[in-house]
């Protein structure tokens, strides 16, 4: 395995927690919008990944990250009576995300420090191979 290959996967984790974060920031950002339709309604989103298997050798160990795609979550949204909302349909009801905010403040710190990881296994990977290159000196 090449010295290099500790870069290529700590970058595609690195992205996939990028995504992670930026999924989260939409959710976020979507967590008051309100709907008359259950349709019309934003639906909290989820990345999916999985490992990324060596390809000219399946039985060594995952050497990164993929994303596989993004998914909405099929939680029920929240239905509220609020006959006085100018987006209330014919019943008076609104429909709200099913973001819960207590996951996504979760969520967002769990990438976040998993891309901190990835930094650092980079950045000690980097100091290693200066350190290795300076032995000959």
């Amino acid at each position: 395995m090449s010295m290099f290959k500790i870069f290529d996967t700590a970058a595609s984790g690195m992205s996939a927690q990028s995504l992670r974060l930026n999924t989260v920031a939409s959710n976020m950002a979507n967590v008051d919008s309100v709907s008359s339709s259950i349709e019309e309604t934003y639906k909290a989103r989820q990345p999916v990944f999985s490992a990324l298997l060596n390809q000219l050798n399946p039985d060594e160990p995952a050497v990164g990250v993929q994303v596989k795609g993004v998914i909405e979550s099929e939680a029920p949204l929240n239905m509220e009576y609020a006959p006085n909302h100018p987006k209330a349909n014919e019943e008076g009801y609104i429909f709200r995300p099913n973001v819960n905010v207590m996951e996504e403040m979760a969520n967002m710190i769990s990438a976040s420090r998993s891309y901190q990881s990835n930094v650092e296994v980079v950045n000690t990977a980097k100091q290693l191979m200066v350190a290795t290159l300076r032995l000959g000196e």
